[in-house]
């Protein structure tokens, strides 16, 4: 059975870098698309960015674009998430999860999640 752990949260200042991880045990994650998606606590979830299942069909939330960057490494069963240019509104709670197909905003399977703080 497919698991997904996320890692590489943190505190950052604005302006600054983090790289998420999203690693997966028990099956290939290269069988589906996977999503990044936010959550902060009392708000609604949001998708930040989507791979397809060959490292095609990317796509990012417009709050994201130009600043994150996702990619996969079927090999290393992992999918990531650069995040650049930092802003206080980036602080949440990111998890990974497969997907339907990218646009789809309902995760399947998903991690626990990492929190990302970014301080001012």
């Amino acid at each position: 059975q497919l698991q997904l752990a996320e890692s590489g949260g943190g505190l950052v200042q604005v302006g600054g870098s983090l790289r998420l991880s999203c690693a997966a045990s028990g099956s290939s994650l290269e069988y589906y698309a996977t999503g990044w998606f936010r959550q902060i606590s009392g708000k609604e979830r949001e998708g930040v960015s989507c791979i397809g299942r060959r490292g095609t069909g990317v796509n990012y939330a417009d709050s994201v674009k130009g600043r994150f960057t996702i990619s996969r490494d079927n090999a290393k069963n992992t999918v990531y998430l650069q995040m650049d240019s930092l802003k206080p509104e980036d602080t949440a709670t990111y998890y990974c999860a497969t997907v339907d197909f990218c646009g789809s905003n309902v995760p399947k399977t998903r991690g626990q999640g990492t929190q990302v703080t970014v301080s001012s």
